[in-house]
């Protein structure tokens, strides 16, 4: 999934997509109509604008008076003293109006070239400024932290401002507000969506330093988490046996979930294994976790009785001055999220009109209001569906649910290989990274993509080792390429890092096809984070037949609705507890790191009890919140629920259709507008849980 990397104020990456903070997402930081002015407006702009608006009307025409009336408007809010006195202001306006389609079809294609080209470029520094903490190229020092933390582009929307190109946008393409894009959206043209887009890169006057400081804080947090590694073979059960093979090492909390799902087909010991890892992630959640035993190789520990002691088995040559205790991790988890919280505050002065983070992520970045997206989830969690796929479940374990089982891995199509039988497979034709970028263009032809359409995607990909468990960097612009991070061990690609690439490669080809098939770069991308998801999932979906696996069959198909309905159900309650933690840190912004460690475990125990607990039989479990996104992505783990429906609601039309790789295409090139608008157009109606909750009824109800 997508674990994003380096984030704006809207905390955009991925699961790696990383969706890359470029200078279009700096000056962006989507539509409000309002600017912060920081200061009242000049005693003289009123009679300045009026002057403007009757000079200008005289000269253009009475049929430029609503742009004039507008653009005037917008630039006034903007204005402050040290821009200049009315004379600047007056000389600005007259020498900056397009006052004729002609002038403003070329004042428009330059300014969209050249943010294409500023944007491109600033992502390609910004990528070889984070290769070493990105990729697996030997040690991270301190110095290598400092350039993941510097962001090249954090000034841009000053000198916009400054040298007054911002002023020309706002001057002469409209602002607009949510509701207008949603009433209004559908009668626009491509050019007036591109127009809008355009007009809200600069709808915010986000001082560099703030900037600066959201984007320290995203690689600090990225960083902590990208080294939260546990060692397995060292961990003891009750009995002090090692259940893990040596060398195991898993990062919180993508590879301790999987490894979760991988052990259902090991019925030897995978209960216990997964009992373990299951301590494992509580210590984590509470904060018990004994500081020694993170990334450290050197210690064993047993997760139940908290013991830690010197390693008797030894499977790295790593060493360690740390003292051997059981001395808890200090609060570094959620010390590290309140860093995030104060840095993302920064910008609520900024942005009158969407004060908090919290708005800023659904009103402008998802343009899904945050009542009508809870809402959706609800749907799901209340559904008596769950009742019905959890005694599915339990009858087939054999055994009374376990919390753990939120990640039940059953119903997946193939599940009846092993992991090690898929790591067998997956190492034997990647043993490099180099091995799986070869590979692209065959597994795209399996996906349905013609030969040259393939060939076409795969040149726009690099494929580079990552350091953590992987994600997807898109280019700025045409002329650079998408890069593919994905984990590469010493033995070969396992399945996991398979799975992840397989993930990251959606990504990739949907940043492929909406930037450079798209009519206008100003579209590229999709509505939102949870539409790349989405994608991404489709390609995530069919990973076993990519590796030759037989084809789902009718029943397969239904395994497959099961497993992505109960996948929903689980990542719907995480997406809560994120949505809820974000609410008790505004609602409480003195709080230190140990009350918001206390308040994350009560609401995640909250969640849990509401709906979780009459399915699971047990109360106060803190699984939900063990994710790493709520660390270091800012409020993104609403994407991946969201992103689920959305990815069967496209699955399903791209079934209908026959074939993924033309569906994939036409979606991809539709750009960002708004997520209705998109998904209607795509598969015929609006964003929501129906499609899924259709198909799990029918995939429940027996077969005739």
């Amino acid at each position: 999934m997508n674990q994003p990397r380096r984030l704006t104020l809207l905390a955009i990456a991925v699961l790696c997509v990383t969706v890359p903070l470029c200078s279009e997402e700096i000056l962006m930081l989507n539509a409000s109509t309002t600017a912060n002015t920081s200061a009242a407006a000049p005693s003289w702009m009123n009679a300045s604008t009026t002057k403007l608006q009757n000079e200008l009307t005289a000269k253009y025409g009475a049929q430029q008076k609503p742009r004039l009336d507008r653009g005037l408007h917008q630039v006034a809010e903007f204005w402050r003293a040290e821009d200049g006195d009315a004379t600047v202001f007056e000389g600005f306006v007259r020498s900056n109006f397009a006052g004729d389609q002609a002038t403003l079809d070329t004042m428009f294609n330059r300014f969209q070239s050249m943010l294409e080209q500023l944007d491109g470029h600033m992502q390609e520094i910004r990528r070889e400024l984070n290769q070493q903490s990105d990729l697996d190229l030997g040690p991270v020092l301190p110095f290598d932290e400092v350039f993941a933390g510097y962001d090249p582009s954090a000034h841009v929307l000053d000198d916009f401002f400054d040298n007054k190109l911002a002023f020309t946008v706002l001057l002469n393409f409209p602002l607009t507000t949510l509701d207008e894009r949603l009433k209004e959206g559908p009668t626009w043209s491509r050019r007036q969506w591109a127009e809008v887009r355009l007009a809200e890169r600069f709808d915010k006057r986000i001082p560099a330093e703030v900037n600066l400081a959201i984007a320290q804080a995203a690689a600090e947090s990225g960083q902590y988490i990208s080294q939260y590694n546990i060692w397995m073979h060292h961990l003891l059960d009750p009995q002090g046996q090692r259940l893990f093979p040596p060398k195991m090492r898993l990062l919180s909390h993508w590879n301790l979930r999987d490894e979760i799902k991988a052990n259902y087909s090991d019925r030897q010991s995978g209960l216990a294994k997964q009992r373990m890892i299951q301590q494992v992630m509580e210590r984590i959640v509470t904060q018990t976790i004994p500081q020694v035993v993170i990334n450290n190789p050197t210690v064993d520990w047993n997760p139940y009785t908290n013991e830690v002691k010197p390693a008797a088995a030894k499977d790295s040559d790593a060493t360690t001055s740390q003292p051997i205790t059981n001395a808890p991790e200090p609060d570094t988890r959620y010390a590290t999220l309140l860093k995030d919280f104060n840095a993302a505050r920064k910008a609520d002065p900024y942005s009158p009109t969407a004060p908090t983070l919290i708005d800023r992520r659904f009103q402008e970045d998802r343009e899904i209001p945050e009542a009508q997206l809870k809402a959706m989830l609800e749907r799901v969690l209340t559904s008596p569906l769950v009742a019905q796929t959890a005694q599915l479940i339990q009858s087939r374990l054999g055994r009374p649910l376990e919390p753990f089982d939120i990640w039940y891995n059953g119903f997946r199509p193939g599940s009846q290989y092993t992991e090690a039988q898929l790591d067998e497979i997956v190492a034997k034709k990647y043993p490099t990274a180099e091995a799986y970028q070869k590979d692209i263009p065959n597994l795209l032809i399996k996906l349905g993509f013609s030969p040259d359409r393939a060939q076409y995607v795969a040149a726009n990909i690099i494929v580079d080792p990552a350091r953590g468990s992987g994600h997807a960097m898109g280019a700025g612009m045409r002329a650079e390429k998408a890069h593919l991070r994905t984990r590469v061990e010493q033995t070969g690609m396992n399945y996991k890092g398979f799975n992840i690439a397989v993930h990251e490669m959606g990504h990739n080809v949907e940043q492929t096809f909406s930037l450079n098939d798209n009519d206008f770069t100003l579209l590229q991308g999709v509505p939102n984070t949870a539409f790349t998801e989405a994608l991404a999932f489709v390609f995530q979906g069919h990973d076993l037949e990519l590796l030759g696996l037989p084809a789902p069959d009718a029943k397969s198909q239904a395994e497959k609705t099961l497993n992505d309905f109960w996948g929903t159900y689980e990542i719907a309650g995480v997406a809560l507890v994120d949505m809820a933690v974000w609410h008790w840190m505004y609602d409480h912004r003195q709080a230190t790191p140990k009350q918001l460690d206390q308040a994350t475990v009560q609401i995640s125990k909250d969640i849990w009890n509401r709906y979780y607990a009459p399915v699971f039989h047990k109360n106060d479990v803190v699984l939900l919140g063990i994710y790493s996104h709520m660390i270091d992505s800012f409020l993104y783990l609403p994407d991946y629920p969201i992103g689920h429906l959305i990815a069967f609601q496209i699955e399903e039309q791209m079934s209908k259709a026959g074939s993924i790789g033309p569906e994939f295409e036409r979606m991809a090139k539709m750009g960002r507008i708004t997520p209705d608008l998109w998904m209607e157009r795509a598969t015929g109606r609006p964003v929501g849980p129906e499609a899924l909750l259709e198909a799990t009824q029918r995939a429940l109800a027996p077969t005739p």
